[in-house]
């Protein structure tokens, strides 16, 4: 039998399983992915908002980032919530000594809830230290807009901002998200790299049940890139993905509640998927 693909994800935790590492988790065992997990922040928040944060030691994210890489070298990285910049810097010193495993940024500065995740001067020093490294970024159009400087309200400012990522910042690929744009009836996902620009679209769907759908969305295309697929491979089976989790969600909780991590599993099957 051969092992499986592995994916680590280093990010914040959800109590209630719909953000962050928990559904990080998830995604990558619904991907045929045998996950890890490295936990930055300990977040005490449900479907309502976040009531409370506590943010780790560096040298305890640390701790824990040696015991997964002296056992067991993972597939892919990918990170969440990150909310200072020793952490970051933790961090980076790990996507440095192994340039050749894809990673993958969600850059996540918001709660679905409007409550802030990250401090101003990790929002900062982010463009400069972890997003140069990146494989893919994720940014919704609030948080291209916070790392770009630019204000995005049209398509050719999303274009803009793409070229930002790529050109200036260095990051090999970018997903800006437009799932924000509330004028669209379609929700269309922008992907650029340094040699192409593609447009993902898919319906727009009337729910107030998303919470997690970022952290959902990149960690699907962490799994594939784990599995050996490309960018656009891997952003494509992505947006099917969380199409799929937001028509099908599980209508858990009193407010925002989660999508559905096994929906695809069960419309799509994975027979095809598993390497």
């Amino acid at each position: 039998m051969n092992k499986p693909k592995i994916a680590l994800t280093i990010a914040g935790t959800d109590p209630t399983g719909g953000a962050g590492v928990m559904a990080d988790l998830k995604s990558f065992h619904s991907c045929g992915v045998y996950g890890m997990g490295v936990i930055t922040s300990i977040v005490a928040q449900n479907t309502l908002g976040v009531q409370h944060i506590h943010n780790l030691e560096s040298s305890w994210v640390e701790e824990q980032l040696t015991s997964v890489f002296i056992d067991e070298l993972p597939h892919a990285i990918k990170t969440g919530m990150i909310a200072t910049h020793e952490t970051m810097q933790v961090i980076r010193q790990y996507l440095l000594t192994y340039p050749d495993i894809p990673y993958v940024i969600d850059p996540v500065m918001l709660a679905k809830s409007g409550d802030s995740l990250m401090d101003d001067t990790t929002k900062n020093k982010l463009q400069h230290t972890l997003l140069p490294l990146a494989d893919v970024v994720t940014p919704n159009l609030p948080e291209a807009e916070e790392i770009t400087g630019l204000k995005i309200d049209s398509e050719e400012q999303i274009y803009q901002a793409g070229k930002v990522f790529i050109n200036d910042i260095g990051s090999k690929g970018v997903v800006i998200k437009g799932g924000h744009a509330s004028d669209m009836d379609i929700a269309k996902d922008y992907l650029f790299t340094k040699d192409n620009v593609l447009i993902f679209e898919n319906e727009r769907f009337a729910t107030q049940h998303t919470h997690g759908t970022g952290c959902t969305f990149s960690a699907v295309i962490t799994a594939e890139l784990a599995k050996g697929r490309t960018i656009e491979q891997a952003v494509a089976k992505a947006k099917q993905y969380i199409s799929l989790s937001i028509q099908y969600t599980p209508e858990i909780g009193q407010g925002r509640g989660p999508v559905n991590h096994f929906a695809y599993m069960k419309k799509v099957g994975l027979d095809d998927e598993i390497s």
